[in-house]
């Protein structure tokens, strides 16, 4: 029996034994642990080495894989040089995504299938990708780019990286927790597109060209960045009421809001909304305020509940992270769950090919050129 479902929803393509998700009753787990919590006991590395591995890491192990990722945060110069070369004004996400591909040319066991090439491909992506981000900004700021710390976890490293300092240790497990956050989410936009180029058996370094071309989209990648834009349109707690129901008087969406998935709330968000308070709370300000404003208004008049975007905004901003990286931030986290994704597809291989409902003319007669 056919089943026709405009979007995919709710067809089942694969089993997968990363992460589920119980829409209904709000609730998200990775390989059977809950995310509240990995994000309250659990590194970043810890939440990566679970999904490719399905097992939390001894100490011997994690101190093994972080060493991995260490040895192969640095970039090669010839990358350098395209990201130098690239226009200033160009896209942050097409930048990442034709480094990305690029970086393939470089990988001497490009074509090898085994296991293990596939494993050091992601370790290599999961490692360089927030070095070519980095390195991105700051080129396109003109600021000296801030070579990988070995001394450094990986959400240290990349906000030292980024801001040429060394980090709180209070931001440092906030930007942690975030990863693991958006670790991986299911068979999403860009990870089902990961996994189709994947079941082509194409190489990991294709599979994530595509995540990545997937998540720059607004409809995936892009809302927690038009969140923030909002909220600096909104601009004061007063002014939250008038400039929300005015936008729903004319239809317009409100981003950060609603979830293909879940029919209550995001547990994401919920852990997102106790760190932006947390954050208000010890910097002062009115993020968390116009935010927590926003979703009752929300839920009032729309009985909508806030995704994992929404406090994403606020979370990123009171980091001081520039909302133009918050979309490739995304894929810095996301590149862990792409990676276990892929790897999972590859295991067990069929090429992901379904049917269109066809809704078109039929039996039409063909009609020669001079007589048309």
């Amino acid at each position: 029996m056919n089943t026709n479902s405009k979007g995919l929803d709710d067809i089942v393509v694969t089993s997968s034994e990363l992460t589920l998700i119980d829409g209904f009753r709000g609730t998200l787990s990775y390989c059977g642990y809950d995310i509240s919590d990995l994000t309250s006991n659990c590194s970043f590395e810890e939440v990566v080495f679970l999904l490719w591995h399905g097992s939390l890491p001894s100490i011997n192990e994690l101190d093994n894989f972080k060493a991995q990722i260490n040895q192969n945060r640095n970039i090669p110069p010839q990358l350098i040089s395209l990201i130098q070369q690239s226009p200033k004004e160009s896209s942050t996400m097409d930048l990442l995504r034709t480094c990305v591909s690029y970086l393939s040319s470089f990988d001497s066991n490009l074509l090898d299938t085994s296991l293990e090439a596939k494993m050091n491909a992601s370790i290599k992506l999961l490692a360089k990708i927030p070095t070519i981000l980095c390195y991105s900004e700051r080129i396109r700021y003109n600021q000296e780019v801030i070579e990988p710390n070995p001394d450094l976890d990986f959400a240290a490293n990349f906000l030292y990286m980024l801001q040429d300092k060394l980090p709180d240790d209070s931001f440092t497990r906030v930007f942690d927790k975030c990863l693991v956050i958006h670790a991986d989410h299911g068979l999403n936009a860009s990870t089902f597109a990961a996994r189709v180029t994947a079941s082509t058996l194409s190489d990991v370094y294709s599979a994530i060209t595509s995540a990545i071309g997937t998540l720059k989209g607004p409809l995936h990648g892009g809302a927690n960045e038009a969140v923030m834009k909002m909220i600096n349109e909104i601009k004061t707690l007063e002014n939250t009421q008038s400039y929300i129901l005015d936008k729903l008087k004319k239809k317009d969406r409100i981003m950060g809001f609603g979830h293909r998935v879940y029919k209550t709330i995001d547990p994401r968000a919920v852990i997102l909304s106790n760190i932006s308070k947390q954050l208000q709370s010890d910097q002062g300000g009115i993020l968390y305020d116009i935010s927590t404003e926003i979703e009752n208004i929300m839920k009032r008049e729309k009985n909508l509940r806030p995704n994992v975007d929404f406090y994403a905004a606020s979370v990123y901003t009171m980091l001081n992270i520039p909302s133009h990286l918050f979309t490739p931030i995304f894929a810095v986290s996301r590149i862990s769950g792409w990676c276990a994704q892929i790897l999972e597809q590859y295991a067990d291989n069929r090429l992901i090919r379904p049917r269109a409902n066809y809704v078109g003319p039929k039996s039409r007669t063909y009609i020669p050129l001079k007589d048309r």
